[in-house]
Formats: structure tokens, sequence, C-alpha cells
């Protein structure tokens, strides 16, 4: 794999960061596409000089996508929102996108697509984001046959948006409400396993052109999830069982505020399923990783949330 040119669509993001450094190690030249080159440039450090460069891209201009993967040899879609703003809606980013990035890849005579779906995603979902996400990884299939398709469940790290986002609410909320009472089942995956994954899968001709379920080694309920980030940060809070309707009613007054939602309706539609591996597909353990278990990473990066800041009084002087 070394030496050769490799085109990522967000690969300024959360998982995008973790991945960049371990694939320009390989000796591989990478071309972040982003709308911001200036956020991807913050990666080039990670890399020789030019060897990361941040691309210009606006991911519904096929022109723009195009330009992105001229000369690519590899192509990587990591394009996704949890939530949905404007123009960056589910369907525009995980549909459009995916089709047009795919096609695209294809014409430029890349060797591999490496497209990034969702655990959990079927078309008939009740959840838009699990829709999209079918639908997207449908459609880049078809226009790149071979394309490797990775579902993972939800991604922990240091800079993650799921642990820290709900240590900041439990630090401050004295009741935190619980849709169904959080009954929902959830695998984390550590995204630096993630990032493994994807290096190996692209470096091995083998396991490329399948679809891969990539979790962590441990089930939980979500209402588990938000008593483990209770001990690790050492916060009280009373977690309160709601119905999914009334959740449902809270999250829609929620995204009307403005900034990012904490909690929108189809993220309450997602939390009625659970988002664990389905045993079908490959894992991490097909390729020879093993799972790194929350309770091994989340403690450390979460110790910010404790009072004081984790520190003692003796270190904290």
């Amino acid at each position: 794999m070394s030496g050769q040119l490799i085109t990522i669509f967000g690969g300024s993001g959360f998982i995008g960061r973790h991945l960049v450094g371990r694939l320009a190690a390989k000796g591989n030249q990478i071309r972040i596409a982003a709308r911001d080159p200036e956020v991807a440039s913050q990666l080039m450090t990670q890399g020789n000089v030019g060897q990361v460069v941040g691309f210009k891209t606006n991911v519904r201009d096929p022109r723009s996508v195009a330009r992105a993967v001229a000369g690519a040899d590899i192509v990587i879609n990591l394009v996704g929102v949890l939530y949905e703003k404007g123009a960056q809606n589910f369907g525009r980013l995980h549909v459009d996108a995916a089709e047009r990035i795919a096609a695209a890849a294809k014409t430029a005579g890349a060797q591999q697509l490496v497209h990034m779906s969702a655990l959990g995603a079927t078309k008939d979902h009740e959840a838009a984001y699990a829709r999209s996400k079918a639908v997207g990884e449908e459609l880049a299939a078809k226009e790149f046959p071979g394309a490797t398709i990775l579902r993972p469940s939800v991604v922990f790290g240091r800079d993650d948006d799921f642990f820290n986002r709900f240590a900041c609410i439990l630090s401050i909320a004295p009741v935190f409400p619980l849709s169904d009472g959080g009954k929902a089942k959830m695998q984390p995956i550590f995204v630096e396993d993630l990032a493994d994954a994807i290096v190996r899968i692209i470096e091995t001709p083998s396991e490329q052109g399948k679809t891969w379920e990539l979790a962590g080694p441990d089930v939980y309920s979500f209402r588990e999830l938000m008593e483990k980030v209770l001990e690790f940060t050492g916060r009280k809070c009373l977690l309160v069982p709601v119905s999914s309707s009334l959740m449902s009613v809270m999250a829609t007054l929620m995204a009307l505020a403005p900034g990012r939602p904490q909690l929108t309706p189809d993220q309450v539609k997602l939390l009625k399923y659970d988002n664990v591996a389905s045993g079908t597909y490959p894992n991490l353990k097909d390729l020879g990783i093993h799972p790194t278990a929350i309770d091994a990473v989340v403690p450390d990066y979460l110790r910010r949330f404790r009072r004081g800041g984790g520190l003692t009084p003796m270190t904290a002087v």
C-alpha cells in the first residue's frame, strides 16, 4: 500500500483525525477532501512536508468531487452527520454524496473505495439517519462494485462526541431522562481499533469488497452506559425513565434552541433500537484486532468532568 494517493472525504472529522497519521506513516500521500481546508491543514503535521494536504471540496458538487478523486488509488468516504441542519441533511450527505463519490472514484480509476455506513442501518428503519445510511451504502456498492462497506457501532475516543457530550450533560443536570428507560443496547468501538481496521482492510486484498460490522467487546444498554459515565466522572444524577413519545416532544423543543441540538426527534427514534453486531458479517477479530473495552480508555479522558477537574488538592496547586 506504500506510496499510494489516498483521498479521504470527511478526513478532518473524528475518525479521520485518527486515520490520517496511520496512513501517512505507511508512506502514502493523503488528500483530505473537506469543506474547510484550514481545519484539514491541522493534520499536515501527521506526515512529512507536503505528504498530507487539505483539499477544498464540496460533496454536493460533482466537479468538486471529481477533482478531489483525480489520480487517487484509494478513496475513503467518512462523510456523515448525526443531525440535520440546513443544507447539511441526511439525504444530501449520506445518500447523494455517497453515490456521487463512489461514481467519481470509479470514473477516476481508483482501485479501492471504502465507504463508512453505520451498524443497524436498514432501509425500513424508523429513523431517517439509519435509512439514509442504508440507501447510501447500497448506492456506493452499485456505483463502485467491490466497494468495502464499514458498519461501526457508536465510536468512542478521547475527542468523541458520545461520552464527552453525555458527561458534560450529566455533570450539571440533576435529572436525566431515559427514553423507554434506556433499554436499547449498544456495542461501542474504540476509534483507534476502527482506524486500525481500515488500514488492515485496505492493505489486505482478501478482506476488501466485504461488509464489515465493527463493534467493541461488550454490549451495554444505554442506561448502563450513562451509569458508566456517572461512575467515571464521580457525579450524581437521577436517571428517570420516560416514554419515547414524551422524549420526542422534549427533543423537538431542544432542536429549536440555537446552536447544536443536544437531542433530536430522529435520535429518539434511533434509541428505540439495539445497535449491536448481528454476527452475520466479519468483524474486528477476523482482522486480528482485539477490541478495546471502554473501561480501559474512557475513565482517563472523562476525568476532566470530575469536580476539580479530577485533580487532587495537591496536584491542583
